[in-house]
C-alpha cells in the first residue's frame, strides 16, 4: 500500500503562490525533493497546480526532474476539466478522497500531491493524507495565497525537521487521525 504525501513550497509566512522572487532555486534541498519524486508512483494535482506545472514542465528537457516528472502518471482533481488531458494525466471521477484512498491501496510507492490549498485541506480532513511536507524558504513575502487557506482547523504532529545549508527547512507532519 502506498502513502499519500502532500508537499508544498512556502515562505516563512506561509505564502505558496507565485514562486518568483522568493523560491530558493538551487541548493542541497534539491536532492531531497528529487528523492521524494523518485519515491512516487503517481501524482495528484488540483486543476490550477496541474495547469501551471504543465505549462512549465512540458517545455523542459534533459533535466533529471523533468525526465521523471513528465512521464509519471498524474491524477487531476477538477470540476471543469474533461476529456483527454495529455501529459499522462487523467481527471479523477467522483469524490477525490475516495479516489485517493483507492489509489493508495493500488500503489506500492507514494502518491504525491504538490500544492497545499483547498484540495489538500479537504483530503487531510477526509483522513487520506499520511504526511504533509512543508518546504519553508527563508523569506517573509507578505501578500499571497497561503497554505491550507480557509476551512476548519487541522491538527498535526511533527515527524521530523531538516534544515538545509540552502536555508530551506523541511518540516514533515502527520495529520492527526491519518491512516
Amino acid at each position: 500500500m502506498g502513502r499519500m504525501i502532500v508537499s508544498a513550497q512556502m515562505t516563512i509566512d506561509g505564502v505558496m503562490d507565485s514562486l518568483e522572487g522568493w523560491f530558493v532555486q538551487e541548493g542541497d534541498h534539491d536532492d531531497r525533493g528529487f528523492e521524494q519524486l523518485l519515491a512516487a508512483d503517481a501524482v495528484v494535482l488540483g486543476r490550477e497546480t496541474y495547469e501551471s506545472l504543465r505549462e512549465y514542465w512540458t517545455t523542459v528537457t534533459d533535466d533529471r526532474i523533468a525526465d521523471h516528472f513528465n512521464p509519471i502518471r498524474k491524477h487531476i482533481a477538477s470540476r471543469t476539466l474533461t476529456g483527454e488531458l495529455g501529459w499522462n494525466s487523467t481527471v479523477i471521477e467522483g469524490d477525490v478522497a475516495d479516489a485517493v484512498a483507492r489509489l493508495r491501496e493500488e500503489l506500492d510507492g507514494d502518491l504525491l500531491m504538490y500544492g497545499c490549498g483547498g484540495l489538500a485541506r479537504y483530503l487531510v480532513g477526509r483522513g487520506v493524507v499520511d504526511e504533509v511536507r512543508l518546504w519553508v524558504h527563508p523569506v517573509v513575502w507578505g501578500d499571497g495565497v497561503r497554505v491550507f487557506h480557509g476551512g476548519d482547523p487541522v491538527r498535526m504532529r511533527v515527524i521530523d525537521v531538516t534544515a538545509f545549508d540552502s536555508g530551506v527547512t523541511l518540516v514533515r507532519y502527520q495529520p492527526k487521525g491519518a491512516a
